[in-house]
């Protein structure tokens, strides 16, 4: 099977939305009338992103999660996205259920493949998504102030506890590693929270690589530090307690990352609006700590003693 015949095979559909689709040098997107144009891109790499054993199908939901979890952090709506593909060889066993599992999820959100490239080489995919967002409405990392509650969808160190679980660092039981496993190869992209949430959080980032380093990201944005409270997280719901220690459990929940939760701020005001925004997205929110002037993150347990920690985001060249 050569390039061509592989991209009509598997990637190339009719064009719905724009008027130049894959088969075309370049993708023509039209935007709604005063709409700005939101861009996204991630890559995967075998053996750093993902397991050589892991569900094509599986990856190629995990391929576009990530890209739509940035857009959603933003409080953008999906229009389209490109794919760059390397592949060691065209094996039709594996792009059958990668395609089918990566157009499944596109379709969901109304996220259409207009484009890309395909080469030989070690298995590596790069997607770049295109959204759009009204002028002045995008969910910055910048915006949280000093009295802001701080909030995070769904729960945390699922996928981290999975990971573990495949290194050999953990056991778990068939049931609840099934659990872990669904979490860290086919995350839920939380677009529909995050279009609820534009007018209502004042910052906001999608929990990828741990919710303390990427908590740091929003302080350091906005200049402002903040106090978490870790009895508040909503962590590991998948695991029994008692089944992972209570450090190891810490450290998947606040450094595990693969999450692909939202995490935003918002004013104690907007409290209501906060749990609309949850009921419209489908997913429960929880407040975890609140924004204080004074900079750097406090972790503190129910008592508001201080949490000894070292957590920080996952760094690829640390």
């Amino acid at each position: 099977m050569g390039e061509f015949e592989l991209i009509d095979r598997y990637f190339k559909r009719p064009a719905r939305r724009h008027p130049l689709g894959v088969g075309d040098d370049c993708a023509l997107l039209g935007l709604a009338p005063g709409m700005q144009l939101a861009v996204s891109c991630d890559m995967l790499v075998e053996g750093r992103h993902f397991l050589a054993t892991v569900d094509p199908r599986k990856l190629g939901h995990k391929s576009l999660a990530v890209n739509l979890s940035d857009l959603a952090a933003c409080g953008v709506e999906p229009l389209a996205f490109v794919l760059a593909l390397a592949l060691p060889q065209a094996d039709d066993a594996w792009l059958e259920p990668f395609s089918r599992g990566l157009l499944a999820l596109a379709d969901q959100h109304g996220c259409e493949l207009v484009g890309g490239d395909t080469t030989r080489g070690p298995l590596n995919i790069c997607v770049t998504v295109f959204g759009q967002v009204p002028p002045g409405q995008a969910l910055l990392r910048s915006g949280a102030r000093e009295g802001d509650d701080i909030y995070v969808s769904g729960t945390l160190g699922d996928a981290r506890l999975a990971l573990e679980a495949f290194r050999g660092t953990v056991s778990l039981s068939g049931e609840v590693f099934d659990a872990t496993r669904a979490r860290l190869e086919t995350p839920t992209p939380r677009v529909a929270l995050g279009l609820a949430l534009r007018g209502v959080a004042s910052a906001a980032i999608d929990v990828s690589d741990g919710l303390a380093g990427d908590l740091g990201h929003i302080l350091d944005q906005s200049r402002v530090g903040a106090r978490l409270e870790v009895d508040l997280l909503p962590g590991l719901m998948a695991a029994p307690t008692g089944a992972v220690p209570h450090e190891r459990r810490l450290e998947c929940v606040l450094a595990g990352g693969d999450d692909y939760e939202l995490l935003f701020t918002a004013a104690p005001a907007q409290a209501g609006a906060v749990a609309a925004a949850a009921a419209a997205g489908g997913v429960a929110v929880t407040r975890i700590g609140r924004i204080e002037a004074e900079p750097g993150l406090r972790i503190v347990d129910g008592g508001g003693r201080p949490v000894p920690h070292r957590y920080a985001s996952f760094d690829h060249f640390a």
